[in-house]
């Protein structure tokens, strides 16, 4: 990794931290929703945060430890909450939340 794309990515970590308050407040309602869907499971909300396009369904559950039917019912639910795009077999998450996300949901 050259030095340029390691400050890129420092800088882009910044700046989510920065713009989550903002964030959060327009995005409330589909936060509601993915934590409603997640519950309390810490392997289901480490599913979704793997959920960026770039793995299969089962390559998620494989990371996770979720279950793959339960994987499947999950990704359905995210599809009707309108919270994944379109491609199920590759799901990525439409709003962006931090990695500690489903931690704050539980306390």
């Amino acid at each position: 990794m050259t030095e340029q794309t390691e400050l890129l990515r420092e800088i882009r970590d910044l700046l989510r931290v920065i713009a989550e308050p903002g964030l959060a407040a327009r995005d409330a309602k589909p936060r509601e929703s993915l934590a409603r869907i997640v519950g309390r499971s810490p392997s289901k909300g480490k599913a979704v945060l793997l959920m960026d396009g770039s793995r299969t369904q089962k390559a998620i559950s494989e990371e996770s430890g979720v279950d793959q039917g339960n994987l499947s019912k999950m990704v359905k639910a995210l599809r009707d909450a309108l919270l994944i795009g379109p491609d199920d077999k590759h799901p990525k998450l439409v709003i962006s939340v931090l990695s500690n996300f489903f931690e704050k949901t539980q306390e």
